[in-house]
């Protein structure tokens, strides 16, 4: 009997596959060419730390980088599987204290080339308006970090005030300093004018000097030689920390291995490589996180000392903070 019903069976099936529509192939799909929305959110104590993309930008950094050979720079960039130019992240981060709503940098809109000015729509992406935003807190003034405060001349975020150290306001906003600039340094000035002005002139900037605390839970901390005011600022809530860098680094896959490294948007090499190897062992020995400007986005993670150098923890995914 079983020799009889496999022949039955397999006739019955070829029958049935017969019965079968035939299935076209259709041409592969086109590319999509494109991301998920760029923002990632966690908690820090009972804050809430939402990182926002600006997008990538690809930048010469064997050329850029100062301080070392480009031989051990691209020695360097090859161990990470990089080569120049490095498609760099540029980031600004969310800060939700529960009583306040903190966007610390605000991306360049337009003042950084195309690949940029993404911030805006991911943070809507994320869930917020920027008329939600109460302060927003600038590392510098360079364009990548203030271009985004305007649209069209106009504030972005119409109810937020701005703060940032004075130092970096009396030099980026100098009409006297833009006329002394050299040609290829005009840009930097006028970028910030351009950005900061509207909120000037609306009396939403209000400076502050040096370490100063900005609300609860959250501190300026000067950080000095990229730029004249250059500020990292440090947010705390129940014990947890993490510390927003700001261009304290640009270049992970070269500057945690040799933090003497320096890059040539720094206003003072000489104040900007101190700054940034007492920030790299501060991170390393207390184990907090922390956030950058230009780390691969999300850019938030922890420092592991590794000789003379540094090894970046990215911080674990998860799927709801």
């Amino acid at each position: 009997m079983p020799f009889i019903r496999r022949p039955l069976i397999a006739a019955l099936a070829a029958a049935a596959f017969t019965t079968l529509p035939l299935q076209v192939t259709q041409a592969a799909a086109p590319l999509a060419k494109s991301q998920a929305p760029g923002w990632y959110r966690m908690k820090v104590g009972a804050f809430e730390v939402t990182a926002l993309s600006d997008g990538t930008v690809a930048l010469p950094v064997d050329k850029l980088l100062t301080g070392n050979q480009p031989a051990v720079i691209n020695r360097l960039l090859a161990r990470s599987y990089l080569k120049a130019p490095v498609e760099t992240s540029v980031n600004g981060y969310l800060v939700n204290t529960g009583s306040k709503l903190v966007l610390i940098d605000s991306g360049a809109a337009g003042l950084f080339g195309p690949t940029l000015g993404k911030l805006v729509a991911n943070l809507k992406a994320a869930g917020y308006t920027p008329e939600q935003v109460d302060e927003i807190y600038i590392t510098h003034m360079h364009p990548d970090h203030v271009g985004g405060l305007v649209a069209d001349g106009q504030r972005v975020f119409t109810n937020a005030v701005v703060r940032a150290d004075v130092r970096e306001g009396s030099f980026w906003l100098s009409p006297e300093n833009l006329d002394k600039a050299p040609a290829d340094s005009k840009g930097f000035f006028q970028g910030a004018m351009a950005s900061l002005n509207p909120y000037v002139a609306a009396g939403k900037l209000q400076p502050f000097d040096g370490a100063t605390e900005l609300v609860p839970g959250i501190r300026a901390v000067p950080a000095v030689g990229h730029t004249p005011g250059h500020t990292i600022y440090l947010a705390e809530s129940e014990g947890s920390r993490i510390v927003f860098w700001g261009d304290l680094m640009h270049v992970a896959a070269v500057q945690f291995a040799m933090p003497n490294t320096t890059i040539a948007f720094d206003s003072d090499s000489k104040t900007a490589a101190p700054a940034r190897l007492k920030n790299f062992a501060d991170a390393a020995r207390q184990g907090y996180f922390v956030a950058g400007a230009h780390l691969a986005f999300p850019g938030i993670g922890q420092l592991r000392a590794d000789g003379k150098g540094y090894t970046w923890v990215p911080a674990n995914y998860q799927s709801a903070p």
